[in-house]
């Protein structure tokens, strides 16, 4: 069985832009549906009518939340200490399969990547037992990935002073110490060469969405990429990824 995973920020509960943002689910069909800042049930409940996708989940304030047509036998928000947002934990109800959304800290500066490291590290407690089975890690870790570099002039003014306050450098550590823990970076994997910017959808020039997989399971990634059909650009301030996946 081959499932197709869409991860998507739809920004500030996506008011406003329900029609948009369906329409952009529905143009990549997906089985499951991952929302960051799905702050609005009422919302979610709005896109699962709009792309037909019956089973959703979400909580008021929290931002992670579900859309899929496939069933889900369990959903679990759970929120580590010190972690801004909680994680959103799925069962697949006929496959042993857990597809795990994140969203990390904000802001790029030294001391919110050090916060992203302690919400990751929660994350990775969290999924330990699962190491040697498949699973998927999926969101926005709002960070980026060894080897790429923050275009800092391309920042909105107000953020702009975050780099200059961490010394016009930050070690970014939170990607590599997700693969250091034995997953693989499903785009990168399938697109070593191409940059799959995700943000702002407009004029991208940062990835800060993505999608993992442990190590042994790489054979099941189909498919990874960034969604930049019709409505993506201006339906949320992030570009969508979509992955299909080998599930057995």
């Amino acid at each position: 069985m081959t499932l197709r995973l869409l991860s998507y920020n739809i920004r500030h509960g996506g008011v406003g832009r329900v029609e948009a943002i369906a329409a952009v689910i529905r143009g990549c069909a997906p089985d499951v549906v991952v929302l960051q800042e799905a702050t609005r049930p009422d919302v979610v409940r709005a896109l699962a009518g709009e792309t037909g996708l019956p089973q959703h989940g979400s909580h008021r304030g929290q931002s992670l939340g579900f859309l899929s047509r496939v069933g889900i036998a369990k959903s679990v928000w759970r929120r580590p200490l010190l972690s801004r947002h909680a994680f959103l934990d799925l069962t697949l109800a006929d496959h042993d399969v857990h597809i795990v959304g994140v969203h990390l800290s904000a802001v790029h500066a030294a001391w919110t990547e050090r916060r992203r490291l302690i919400e990751l590290a929660s994350l990775l407690r969290a999924v330990k037992a699962r190491q040697h089975g498949f699973h998927v890690l999926a969101g926005d870790f709002n960070t980026l990935a060894p080897g790429e570099v923050l275009q800092a002039r391309s920042l909105p003014l107000r953020l702009r002073p975050m780099i200059w306050a961490s010394g016009g450098r930050i070690r970014w550590r939170t990607i590599q110490t997700v693969l250091d823990a034995g997953y693989i970076d499903a785009y990168r994997a399938r697109h070593p060469g191409q940059s799959g910017l995700t943000m702002p959808s407009g004029n991208p020039h940062v990835r800060l969405d993505y999608v993992f997989v442990p190590r042994g399971f790489a054979d099941h990634v189909l498919s990874c990429d960034v969604v930049q059909h019709g409505d993506a650009p201006a339906a949320s301030d992030h570009l969508p990824v979509v992955a299909d996946l080998r599930v057995d």
